[in-house]
């Protein structure tokens, strides 16, 4: 018999030996437990790791443990896009529990500002357990309830003296629709026996897979942009609560072992979290996961790989809010048996290291109690210190003519607890105007400077060149709005609320002839489809010009709607009113009656400059080879934000689909491997026949090499080793990957007087970048809509190399093919959800595409 089947025949009796005793192989070292209580095994049926728990399952099981132990209470933070709930399983002594909210205040007084508290005795650690962030990290959640129980039920000695010193707040899921996902891929294709082979479809989930949300959004990415429900639940969980201890539970590659923090020292030359944070508290609580592991004899490693920088982690963002926050990686079985280099993995084996690792946050929170009330209790106040000593004194921003993006970045600004207030008055700083009533500050003398710091705050200088992740998130810039640092403050009214941060439009008398709407606003493009979408015609102007409006005149710029009153197909003018009424209302933007065709300034209202608007009918190609994120990104714009439908048709299937119902087709970063010959002819051919192809980063690069359109990239660029050039081994990592781009934020020159661009009025705009697709600028003069400025960087690294290459680059082109026409990005308009700067960019390609005719 050959060594590597008898290993493996070997492991496959001691996992099944393992599933028959599974409740002691994990909690043997917490017996005795109280017989009232079920166990995970007893509950389900199952042993914990035989199945991967639905997550109403995992619910159920929370509220009965909160059912019959005075020790558990549920509360409910949210609900998912799929309407799952997001809960914590509050877990304590019986006396604690009772005396929550006392304890509560006296927790938040800690970490007031305002207060000095050197006295934490009777007050217990507030320590909140949160697992699978990422669907088809499954480990955690079934280890959540293990731990759930075991501080419940355990009658042990050691175990129930925990809960005199801790409130446990356990989350077993933060991504529910992500988990289902997953969980109902890897049972559905359970092998009985089990199959280890790695090739198994059980390892290889389909398209888009459970790491995501119902979007395809990373929620560990989601934190700090708050764009997503489960991550506004948390935030204001979070808030509300100020645990001392956060905990994020992952999975990682199948032949690796397990990671504890502290991560490493990367990316940032002075990160923004206090050392102490990973010199102190860090090491200490290594020093307990250590021990535990070695008691199980499991391997780990830890200061490496992961970075601290970016702070939308949910192990990260509470480092920023004096937590202290802890990452775990586990090697993932991805299912219920793997082949790995060094044998095979169980389930089973997974969720134990990430419940042992459980246990030990609570042993070494209680072991560092006075070490973590005093971190916290200086935390904020060190904070609003360097704040006040800064030379910056606050941030001025604003934009006079979308309110829209200005409410939604302080929306954020709130939903991080930073003070922000209106300019009192017109101010200029540094030589930039900000008007009164559209403009705001925010000062850096605040407790929460260091995410003031955060979302504002631009770098250029890197310990390092390799990033685990994006290397720039001033989200300021995110946003599009114009901004400058102060050394002073201006005159500033009453803090901003949520209740204050509304816009408010004025209702408008009915016209027999016509109304105007302004096209300024993030949202114009949904009150766009809106009144499309009722049946009226909508005609744009592609020219500014100015009308009187009441007893004063109204500048329109290009963009601007015109809904006639007469020309609507017999649809009465009362209904014409009403139904512009109605979606001026719902997306709070101006609408104004006109009763003339005639103009004070600019062409009158029956020019050709007006142009009659064809309703999109939307198809994006999904699955296959195609990047589930930036798919994702466009259907939570389309849905989430602008009330529009888009079709979303397999990569696999588009050779059965009639491509002839769509006027629009979107393709996003992928490969497209799965379209052969004939449908890259056939979709040639549709857009020949009149309509818009709008591609996206590594689509657009795709469609430029495919021919689909007769523009060029710019070439490989050169190794940045020559040949022959001799280098240290060790270096090789660095040496290779320090030319990707892993996220940054460089400016464009955008030609305001283009379609794509209607609704902007600075020429310059910051894009977000993560590829490397370099688009030539078109040998049509007239078809490159924007281009990269000549210093283009504004934050984030990019090596010197690409930084010369993006000096001759496109950043959008529009090719002309036939009677249509392709719009190529060689960005991402609509990273994360959060880039409200350049969605509409992209929404004027879906909206305007049919408009633009590009001359020869």
């Amino acid at each position: 018999m050959q060594p590597h089947l008898l290993r493996f025949l070997v492991t496959i009796l001691c996992l099944s030996n393992t599933l028959l005793f599974a409740q002691d192989y994990f909690l043997e070292s917490y017996q005795p437990f109280d017989t009232s209580i079920p166990s995970p095994e007893e509950f389900l049926g199952y042993p914990i790791g035989e199945y991967h728990t639905r997550h109403d399952l995992v619910v159920a099981y929370m509220y009965t443990l909160a059912e019959l132990s005075d020790k558990a209470a549920v509360t409910v933070y949210g609900k998912t896009h799929e309407n799952r709930k997001l809960l914590i399983l509050q877990i304590g002594s019986p006396e604690n529990l009772k005396n929550i909210e006392e304890l509560k205040k006296k927790h938040l007084e800690v970490v007031d500002a305002d207060k000095d508290v050197q006295d934490f005795s009777g007050l217990p650690l507030f320590v909140n357990l949160a697992y699978g962030v990422h669907g088809n990290e499954p480990s955690s959640t079934e280890a959540a309830m293990l731990t759930a129980y075991t501080l419940i039920a355990s009658q042990n000695e050691k175990v129930v003296s925990y809960l005199d010193e801790v409130i446990v707040f356990l989350d077993p899921t933060i991504n529910p629709d992500g988990r289902d996902r997953h969980s109902n891929w890897a049972n559905s294709y359970r092998g009985n026996p089990l199959i280890a082979d790695k090739y198994d479809i059980e390892h290889n989930e389909a398209w888009p897979r459970g790491r995501t949300n119902h979007y395809w959004f990373d929620l560990n990415r989601d934190l700090l942009l708050g764009v997503h429900p489960e991550s506004q639940g948390r935030l204001d969980w979070y808030h509300d609560w100020y645990p001392n201890v956060v905990t994020d539970f992952h999975e990682m590659g199948t032949n690796s072992t397990y990671f504890f923090e502290p991560k490493n020292k990367s990316a940032s030359v002075k990160p923004i979290t206090p050392a102490e944070n990973r010199d102190v508290l860090n090491k200490v609580f290594a020093e307990q996961y250590a021990a535990d592991l070695d008691e199980i004899g499991s391997f780990y490693f830890t200061d490496e790989i992961y970075d601290s920088t970016y702070p939308g982690y949910g192990s990260t963002y509470m480092d920023l809010q004096g937590s202290l926050a802890l990452l775990f990686e586990q090697a993932s079985s991805r299912g219920h048996l793997q082949e790995t280099s060094t044998g095979v993995i169980s389930f089973p084996f997974t969720i134990r290291n990430q419940f042992v690792s459980s246990m030990a946050t609570v042993k070494a929170a209680i072991a560092n109690k006075d070490l973590l009330y005093n971190y916290q209790n200086e935390f904020f106040k060190k904070a609003r210190q360097k704040g006040a000593s800064s030379k910056v004194k606050g941030y001025v921003f604003g934009d006079s003519l979308d309110q829209h993006r200005n409410k939604a970045f302080i929306d954020v600004l709130l939903q991080h607890r930073i003070e922000v207030y209106p300019l009192s008055e017109k101010t200029t700083v540094n030589g930039v105007n900000f008007d009164k009533g559209s403009s705001y500050v925010v000062p850096a003398n605040q407790k929460q400077y260091y995410m003031v710091q955060s979302l504002f705050e631009t770098y250029e200088s890197y310990r390092d060149s390799v990033f685990y992740d994006t290397s720039a998130w001033s989200m300021v810039n995110f946003y599009n709005l114009k901004y400058k640092p102060s050394g002073k403050l201006p005159s500033y009214g009453e803090r901003i609320t949520e209740e204050t941060n509304q816009i408010q439009v004025q209702q408008f008398v009915k016209s027999d002839y016509a109304y105007l709407i302004p096209y300024d606003s993030y949202y114009a493009p949904a009150l766009l489809h809106d009144l499309e979408n009722h049946g009226l015609v909508v005609k744009v102007s592609t020219k500014p010009f100015t009308s009187n409006i009441g007893e004063s005149q109204r500048r329109f710029n290009r963009g601007a709607l015109l809904v006639p009153v007469e020309d609507q197909f017999e649809i009465p003018a009362a209904t014409v009113h009403e139904l512009v009424e109605e979606a001026s209302q719902k997306y709070k933007i101006e609408a104004f009656p006109v009763n003339t065709g005639m103009t004070v300034g600019g062409n009158g209202l029956g020019s050709r400059s007006f142009q009659t608007l064809v309703k999109p009918s939307v198809m994006m190609i999904v699955g296959g080879t195609v990047s589930s994120y930036e798919a994702g990104e466009v259907w939570h714009l389309f849905e989430d934000r602008m009330n529009m439908p888009v079709v979303k048709v397999p990569e696999s299937r588009l050779y059965l689909t009639d491509i002839y119902r769509y006027n629009v087709i979107i393709m996003v970063s992928g490969n497209y491997r799965l379209l052969n010959k004939r449908e890259k002819e056939r979709l040639s051919k549709w857009v020949g026949d009149g309509n818009t192809l709008i591609t996206t980063g590594k689509a657009s690069d795709w469609a430029i090499k495919q021919k689909i359109v007769e523009e060029e990239l710019f070439g490989k660029m050169p190794d940045s080793v020559s040949k022959g050039e001799r280098s240290s081994y060790e270096s090789a990592r660095g040496t290779l990957r320090k030319h990707n781009i892993g996220g940054a934020i460089f400016e464009v020159d955008l030609d305001l007087t283009h379609p794509i661009a209607y609704g902007y009025h600075s020429k310059k705009v910051p894009v977000y970048k993560n590829n490397r697709v370099w688009i030539k600028p078109s040998k049509n003069r007239f078809s490159t809509v924007a281009a990269y400025v000549e210093d283009p960087h504004v934050d984030g690294y990019i090596s010197s190399e690409n930084l010369e290459i993006m000096k001759q680059a496109a950043s959008i082109v529009v090719s002309k093919k036939g009677k249509g026409r392709v719009v190529l990005f060689a960005d991402n308009p609509n990273f994360r959800g959060a880039w409200y700067g350049t969605n509409k960019l992209f929404m004027n390609a879906v909206l305007f595409g049919h408009l633009i005719k590009v001359p020869q």
